[in-house]
């Protein structure tokens, strides 16, 4: 089966050649043509599961369509060039070509292809690459920003403003976080404006900042039913018992539901937080028997990502 389809990828190159060919009677090479029989090849080859040869195929289609200026249709044939690296666990070319195919996708006016493209390489990449993810989803944001297609954009914002905390830049994180919280603003999700708001006071208070975290707090007031509300009453506590060192209501504040089944990064900021200081012994000290108990720091294997040096 492998062999048959080998022959037809060949077969099909062979008439792509004979229709790059001129002559007397024909001035000009039939380049859309050609492109299409190099098409017909990669898909052949990828049949066969020869990934380089079909990378090659699609690399030559894409060479044609340009060629013929049908710019869509060869940054269409790049990004499935960087799928045949893909599959050959070639990550880092296969990024390469899905960025190139972005920048054509963008010349000839289709950026939302592009955001689209970028989205996708993030995923693939995530796995092996924090740091070049975020770079992709922060482009894929910006396009679909440059769009008026604030939804889609903040969506992708989102994801790098996770990465960031799982790599622990926390100050990049919370410059993210603001202008994702500014976009919800826009469009009127204020519901997701409060939940931004706990997470970047978990953000400020991880790099040790409580002006920052409460400032956060105290610009989330004038938004449309936050004062009052749990998330808003939460992150009062919280920051009550971060500024006296209550480890007790901090504790509480970080394991409960609100807070716990955030998104899991940010969740893993709240069970790592600590006051300064630590031990529990500035506040309440008639108290400490139960706080033993109850307001005991969470158990070592739920902090591992950012125990020792958040704070």
């Amino acid at each position: 089966m492998a062999a048959q389809k080998i022959n037809e990828a060949h077969e099909h190159i062979a008439k792509a050649e004979k229709c790059l060919k001129t002559s007397l009677t024909k001035w000009k090479p039939d380049f859309d043509s050609a492109a299409s029989e190099y098409a017909k090849a990669a898909v052949c080859f990828k049949n066969a599961k020869q990934y380089d040869q079909a990378k090659d195929a699609y690399l030559k289609e894409a060479e044609y369509h340009t060629e013929n200026k049908t710019l869509f249709h060869a940054a269409k044939a790049i990004e499935q060039a960087g799928m045949m690296m893909k599959e050959q666990k070639k990550m880092p070319e296969a990024i390469q070509y899905i960025e190139k195919a972005c920048m054509m996708y963008m010349e000839n006016g289709t950026p939302d292809t592009a955001a689209m493209a970028l989205d996708r390489a993030g995923k693939l990449i995530e796995p092996i690459n924090l740091e070049k993810a975020v770079d992709l989803y922060q482009k894929a944001a910006g396009v679909f920003e440059n769009e008026d297609r604030l939804r889609q954009a903040v969506e992708l914002l989102g994801k790098a403003s996770r990465l960031l905390v799982r790599l622990k830049r926390l100050d990049e994180a919370a410059v993210a976080l603001q202008k994702e919280k500014n976009m919800y603003k826009e469009i009127e999700n204020f519901p997701m404006c409060f939940k931004k708001t706990t997470a970047q006071v978990l953000i400020h208070l991880h790099r040790g900042d409580y002006v920052a975290a409460d400032k956060c707090v105290r610009e989330s007031y004038s938004l449309p039913g936050y004062s009052g509300s749990e998330d808003c009453v939460a992150m009062e506590t919280l920051l009550q018992g971060y500024d006296e060192q209550d480890e007790d209501q901090v504790y509480r504040v970080c394991n409960s539901p609100l807070l716990k089944y955030m998104d899991n990064d940010y969740a893993k900021l709240a069970i790592s937080l600590r006051v300064p200081g630590g031990g529990g012994k500035k506040k309440k000290a008639a108290a400490a028997p139960q706080g033993g108990a109850s307001g005991a720091p969470a158990p070592a294997e739920e902090e591992d990502d950012y125990e020792g040096g958040l704070c």
